[in-house]
């Protein structure tokens, strides 16, 4: 993958300098360009087309920053009740994720969404221990998880 990106700006620092133009809008046009070249040789070069992996590293962003969202909105929810109807509770949660790099991403975006936090993680790194600040049932809290950060944590994992 990173032969993949050095080649892509060489080609694109090429481009720059075979046209004469040196604009931010040339290098562009050079980095597109060189993209579509890296594509069409991608069979050739080691590792799969390296656009994809960033595209997936865009897709957790994107998935993290709308759970991000919505738990916030929860919060507030909670915060702004006259009297406080939720109920913490503690629950364990089943990964099938396989490195430590993996769990570890998904151990932080969970603590890093408002409302839940990461107690610890089982010694198989099978189980992720988790307290949430509402805890209505344990199926739909790992649902949550699963149907969101850990798909596209899985994803972002696969080669």
């Amino acid at each position: 993958m990173a032969i993949q990106i050095i080649l892509n700006f060489i080609l694109a620092f090429i481009w720059i300098f075979l046209s004469g133009s040196y604009t931010l809008n040339n290098l562009l046009l050079g980095f597109i360009l060189g993209l579509g070249f890296v594509y069409l040789f991608s069979r050739i070069l080691p590792g799969r087309f390296y656009f994809i992996k960033i595209y997936k590293i865009l897709k957790l962003a994107v998935v993290f920053f709308v759970e991000l969202l919505k738990a916030n909105i929860d919060v507030l929810k909670i915060v702004l009740q006259p009297k406080l109807k939720n109920e913490p509770g503690f629950f364990v949660y089943h990964t099938d994720l396989k490195t430590d790099w993996q769990i570890v991403l998904l151990s932080n975006l969970i603590t890093l969404t408002p409302g839940t936090v990461v107690l610890g993680i089982s010694d198989d790194r099978k189980k992720i221990y988790i307290h949430s600040i509402d805890f209505s049932t344990k199926e739909e809290e790992v649902e949550g998880i699963k149907s969101s950060l850990e798909k596209v944590v899985r994803e972002v994992g696969e080669d």
